[in-house]
């Protein structure tokens, strides 16, 4: 049984930073693809970070240079640093995996955990 579990959420001001963290239970975490997700009040749920098995990385233009996504294999946690936060950047977010990468860019994984929501004002 996979287990996601984030932490790390809060509130934050305009400018400030945040660090996410999400531990994976139960997974040979070190062969899949991670995710961040956030879903902003009235919006659909939008991946904003992707790191690969291999450390390859991919982000979204909307977080492109202020977001760094890593994961640490060792402690089977994935971490999301956010810096520059924008009030735009309030949402729910929330950690995914999967074996393919692909599946993560089209929405779709295996695994998701419950979210931790992040405040910005």
């Amino acid at each position: 049984h996979v287990q996601l579990v984030e932490s790390g959420g809060g509130s934050a001001q305009a400018g400030g930073s945040l660090r996410l963290s999400c531990a994976v239970r139960g997974s040979m975490f070190g062969t899949y693809c991670m995710a961040w997700f956030r879903q902003r009040p009235g919006m659909e749920r939008e991946g904003v970070a992707y790191v690969d098995s291999d450390g390859s990385r991919h982000y979204d233009d909307s977080v492109e240079g202020r977001f760094t996504i890593s994961r640490d294999n060792a402690k089977n946690t994935v971490y999301l640093q956010m810096n520059s936060l924008k009030p735009e950047d309030t949402a729910m977010y929330y950690c995914a995996l999967d074996r393919l990468c692909v599946e993560l860019l089209r929405g779709r994984a295996e695994y998701w955990g419950r979210g931790t929501q992040v405040t910005v004002s």
